[in-house]
């Protein structure tokens, strides 16, 4: 009976391979995934045009002014910034009587054990820039003497782009944001100059009035694409990524639709488009239907929440777990931000955490607003002033895998 069943699956198994053997849909995938780099970056000139101005003064060897740009996901923000580096490193490799060195180093701050702490950011940025310091064991601020040292050890200029810096902020502190504007007042060989990346629109407003004048000493706002521009940058990379005649003719518009009535983000459409490419080649479909946009997107939405639940740290977790508690106790009655700093104090007195001031947890609630995990509506409530009622806005479907990874995370049994 086993030796049945066994070449049973292995039968199953083969249809599953040949079915992928034959390949009908995909022409080249990476054309529609993250770390795709255009050779041109569709419906942003203007807003090349004017980074490239604010930083072209560090061809001369001069600083420029802090650069800060934001704008929601996937709206072109860091393949701009990531453009006109590469076209500055170019224009200084072709200029041989520079008597000074140019370094533009990136670091996207959300990448798992890089802004979790001062020692392991400052770490990351002495090895972009060819040093190394043991991953612990160093006293914090010998590890930043080390970079001051190596940055001032000759004549040049270092442009640091900091990606989704918010994340410095959520988990060290406003004082080494304000720390690395500071830096050039103790280099006397070269100078340095910050470009950070955001997706969080309100940022700036939470950040200390010093980080904020420094920080942003010019801006650039990048607005969410529209429908028809969307629709433009995927016809650029589906005729790379798919075979012919392989998109059913509604399939690009309806991506674009959706991602533009949303967010305006370019890379949840080619995300949606790829998904749906999967999905078809999955069933053997050698069509991908409009239909498959609409699972794609189920899927995505799905997958999206519980990642955004696993990565975020674990003060955010408590505060979902509050929420989600409250939730299932007051099925439908409603609860308001108080309720949840209540519970959530509960649970850092179980977990032996130290809790956040109730300003910066309704901070988090306002986030996981904006991010669609729950929903937060404003109550007047006359000379009572006014409050926020909130409803959980995650899926029954998933929320029973929300709810594992928090415990999991938490070490909640």
């Amino acid at each position: 009976m086993n030796e049945v069943e066994y070449i049973f699956r292995n039968d199953e198994l083969d249809e599953i391979f040949d079915n992928f053997d034959q390949n009908t849909i995909f022409k080249d995938k990476s054309y529609l995934q993250t770390q795709h780099k255009p050779e041109t970056v569709p419906h942003r000139s203007e807003h090349i045009k004017s980074v490239a101005s604010i930083l072209a003064p560090v061809l001369r060897g001069e600083r420029t002014s802090n650069l800060f740009v934001y704008g929601n996901t996937g709206t072109g923000k860091t393949l701009s910034i990531l453009y006109v580096k590469e076209a500055l490193e170019k224009r200084m490799q072709k200029n041989e009587k520079n008597d000074f060195d140019l370094k533009i180093e990136y670091l996207n701050c959300k990448l798992k054990q890089v802004a979790d702490t001062e020692y392991r950011i400052l770490a990351a940025l002495i090895e972009q820039l060819g040093g190394s310091v043991p991953a612990t064991g160093l006293p914090t601020q010998e590890v930043y003497s080390r970079f001051i040292d190596m940055i001032d050890s000759k004549k040049q200029i270092i442009v640091l782009i900091l990606d989704e810096i918010d994340q410095i902020v959520n988990k060290i502190s406003n004082n080494f944001l304000y720390s690395l504007t500071r830096l050039n007042s103790e280099l006397s060989k070269s100078q340095i100059s910050i470009v950070g990346i955001s997706n969080d629109l309100t940022f700036l407003d939470n950040v200390d009035p010093r980080v904020k004048s420094s920080l942003s000493e010019e801006e650039i706002i990048f607005p969410p694409y529209n429908a028809l521009q969307i629709q433009d940058i995927l016809n650029k990379r589906v005729d790379f990524a798919f075979k012919e005649n392989v998109l059913d003719a509604g399939v690009v518009p309806k991506c674009a639709a959706y991602a533009a009535r949303e967010s305006g983000d370019a890379r949840r459409a080619l995300d949606l488009i790829r998904v749906a490419g999967e999905l078809a080649e999955r069933e053997g479909n050698s069509k991908v239907l409009v239909s498959h946009i609409d699972e794609a997107k189920n899927k995505i939405e799905r997958d999206k929440i519980l990642e955004i639940i696993k990565n975020h740290p674990k003060q955010f977790q408590i505060v979902l777990y509050s929420i989600i508690q409250l939730s299932e106790e007051k099925k439908n009655e409603s609860y308001f931000t108080g309720d949840v700093y209540h519970n959530y104090q509960n649970l850092c007195n179980l977990f032996k955490i130290d809790n956040l001031t109730q300003r910066r947890v309704g901070d988090i609630v306002q986030e996981f607003d904006m991010l669609g995990i729950i929903n937060v509506r404003v109550i007047s409530k006359g000379r009572g002033g006014r409050m926020r009622e909130i409803r959980l806005a995650i899926a029954p479907n998933i929320l029973e895998k929300a709810k594992e990874i928090l415990k999991d995370s938490l070490n909640y049994n």
